[in-house]
């Protein structure tokens, strides 16, 4: 139609009827469907790239940590010997004049136990105890009427724990009845 030419007259055939809205032809409802069907695929297809991102982003945190904690474990069970070497070193008799640098050691020491400590790292009890396999190493067996069996006796290195982790066992002699 010009712009020159009269819109048909409502009662003409073929216009529509007042009121009545164009119904859409058949392939254009198939190609909506088909459209819908293709939205909600790509939307779930979305939705589970989103849950598996996430799972990969948690189980890389998770790694990292894991990677974390066993450093800070190499670390910190790497000083464990110094500590020891502090200890049978505080425990040699000193002559008097040897005191002041007794005083250094054992300060030095306290330092290193209150690092050890700040990091979460804590000593295992053994003395009085029952021996446990996971927490201590048994190097010897000695026969004891003062204690029952399986008991440990003495502690001839001590173990230590990092939170529920075992940095290290205890070596100890248990008693045998």
């Amino acid at each position: 139609m010009t712009p020159h030419e009269t819109p048909p007259p409502d009662d003409a055939p073929g216009a529509p009827a007042e009121g009545a809205a164009a119904a859409p032809p058949a392939d254009a409802s198939a190609e909506l469907i088909a459209i819908k069907a293709d939205r909600d695929d790509l939307y779930d297809r979305l939705l589970r790239k989103t849950a598996e991102f996430e799972n990969y982003r948690k189980r890389v945190e998770r790694e990292r940590q894991d990677l974390r904690d066993r450093a800070a474990a190499d670390l910190l069970g790497d000083l464990l010997p110094l500590v020891d070497d502090f200890e049978r070193a505080l425990r040699v008799e000193t002559p008097s004049e040897a005191e002041a640098y007794r005083k250094g050691v054992d300060l030095i020491y306290r330092q290193l136990l209150d690092l050890l400590e700040k990091r979460g790292v804590r000593p295992i009890e053994t003395t009085g105890v029952t021996f446990d396999p996971h927490l201590h190493q048994a190097v010897m067996h000695e026969p004891s009427p003062d204690h029952p069996d399986g008991a440990v006796i003495q502690e001839l290195r001590r173990g230590y724990m990092l939170g529920n982790r075992l940095l290290r066992p205890a070596l100890v002699k248990v008693a045998k009845a």
